[in-house]
């Protein structure tokens, strides 16, 4: 795996007292909630990115590009 590094937040005493209680292990509780977080977004961002590529897509005529390639097929 890669370097790590430290990162911390700020609960209330009660919070952390109570998961102590439970046996969760905040750290593996925040490390999955920022990981799946991170995919999330990644996942959000790549749906934007198609979108803006589709808008784009389907302003190509196919006609005009299926011509295209008959005539510099038949040009050869």
């Amino acid at each position: 795996m890669g370097r790590y590094i430290t990162i911390s937040t700020k609960v209330r005493r009660e919070l952390k007292e109570e998961a102590e209680r439970l046996g969760i292990r905040v750290s593996e509780v925040l490390r999955h909630a920022l990981e799946e977080e991170v995919r999330k977004r990644k996942l959000e961002e790549l749906e934007k990115r198609l979108n803006e590529a589709s808008e784009t897509l389907d302003k190509i005529d196919i006609n005009r590009i299926v011509q295209s390639i008959r005539e510099d097929r038949e040009s050869r």
